[in-house]
């Protein structure tokens, strides 16, 4: 069966036989531009295309700033606090120097510093707080790169020989003290007595304020002499724990049984992934749901290119059937809207991927000026736990969510493209 359309046609299809031709570009094209009778379709084109751009966006911006949450705490946590915990078995801790030593032996470890740790109540006229008092020796505070290399004022050195100690910026701004103030710490654990144990009370002075970059450390460290700390502490020459620091915390297992192999003493060890893996393990979960979260509003932007492309379809019935009678295969049909789909998907993709990398390189400029323009400080370190927004982009993370979003937009437009290709041309123009 024939239609009479008044033209001849032609002896070879207008595309050629190699996929994606120029024809197939050119139209296209012209399906993509927007005109009176087409308005709404290009409206869903460019509210697709609005939605891949920010979900991908989006994507990135918030897996940077995960990926540099855990960056920066798992090095803070991991900096201050050290890698490896070796506590006492049998009895108290009083050759912490032998066992020390032999422990900077073994391959794989950096530093073994002795400590003695006990919570106290600091205050001053203006305030007060609950801290963490860590006994330390000087050259050991000195070889902590967050604490020795992030002194703000006063100075470490002779800290051996004084009874000062060294707080927190965010401690001292607390309190309203400076370096060369005094500061009172309370014990529950002081002197015993007929009546039982009194409290200890001593004021310190402060001879230095570091600033490590999270708050909860700035606001509750209180370093002291390791001599000093025992006598507060009632500690009879002996300490809390050994902390060890390796040189790469990702390897700790294997420090782990070289120092159960050589420990000059029964020890137990345990290592800042059994301390901290309920923190990082909800930090993952929280980086998994978000992606989930996110890649929704791509999925969605996915759908509305169905729905353009559908109505595109429709709308475009005639000239399909128009074309199917002058040559065209259905093969070039369907590229047609497949290259009309995947445009706004890949697109939005490439504009979303600018967007969200130069967003997230950054972010911290963009947070300043927002904080300017409202007003407001729009990042609490003090629920954050960071003193500033942290970003770090990974390249892997990156990859993942453009070829996600592309995978979503090409499979976006199979169907309405299939289903164009399978116009009937004859039933097309009957209906036309």
């Amino acid at each position: 069966m024939s239609v009479a359309t008044g033209v001849e046609p032609p002896s070879k299809a207008p595309t050629g036989t190699r996929p994606f031709a120029g024809f197939e570009w050119l139209l296209a094209g012209r399906y993509l531009r927007t005109r009176r009778r087409e308005g709404f379709v290009s409206v869903i084109a460019g509210f697709s295309f609005l939605g891949i751009l920010l979900g991908v966006a989006t994507l990135i911006i918030v897996m940077s700033v995960m990926n540099g949450f855990r960056k920066e705490l798992l090095e803070k946590i991991v900096g201050v606090n050290g890698h490896i915990f070796a506590t006492p078995i049998d009895r108290p801790l009083d050759d912490y120097d032998v066992v020390s030593q032999r422990l900077r032996s073994i391959p794989g470890i950096r530093l073994a510093i002795p400590l003695v740790e006990g919570q106290a109540l600091a205050s001053s006229q203006t305030g007060n707080g609950g801290v963490l008092v860590r006994g330390i020796r000087e050259a050991d505070i000195k070889a902590i790169p967050f604490i020795g290399g992030n002194i703000k004022s006063g100075s470490l050195d002779g800290f051996d020989g004084t009874p000062g100690v060294a707080i927190g910026r965010r401690l001292a701004n607390s309190l309203g003290i400076q370096a060369g103030d005094s500061m009172t710490l309370v014990s529950p654990q002081g002197a015993a007595t007929p009546f039982g144990t009194a409290p200890r009370i001593k004021a310190y002075p402060v001879k230095a304020i570091f600033e490590i970059g999270m708050t909860e450390f700035d606001g509750s460290f209180v370093y002291m002499p390791l001599i000093e700390a025992q006598a507060y502490f009632n500690r009879d020459g002996d300490v809390n724990v050994i902390e060890i620091f390796v040189d790469n915390p990702d390897k700790t297992q294997s420090v782990r049984d070289a120092i159960e192999a050589d420990a000059p003493r029964p020890l137990v060890l345990s290592d800042w992934r059994q301390r901290n893996r309920s923190f990082f393990n909800a930090l993952e979960v929280e980086r998994n749901v978000m992606f989930i979260i996110l890649t929704l509003i791509v999925l969605v932007a996915a759908l509305n290119i169905v729905s353009g492309l559908i109505m595109l379809v429709k709308d475009k019935t005639a000239d399909i059937a128009i074309m199917r009678t002058m040559g065209a295969t259905s093969g070039t049909v369907l590229r047609v809207f497949l290259i009309t789909g995947a445009a706004i998907g890949v697109f939005g993709t490439l504009a979303g991927l600018g967007l969200g990398v130069v967003f997230a390189k950054n972010i911290k400029s963009i947070m300043a000026s927002l904080n300017w323009l409202t007003g407001a400080n729009l990042w609490d370190p003090t629920v954050r736990f960071l003193s500033d927004i942290p970003s770090v982009i990974d390249w892997g993370d990156v990859v993942s969510v453009v070829a996600m979003a592309l995978t979503l937009s090409l499979l976006a437009t199979l169907y309405p493209a299939w289903k164009a290709a399978r116009l009937d041309p004859v039933q097309a123009l009957r209906m036309g």
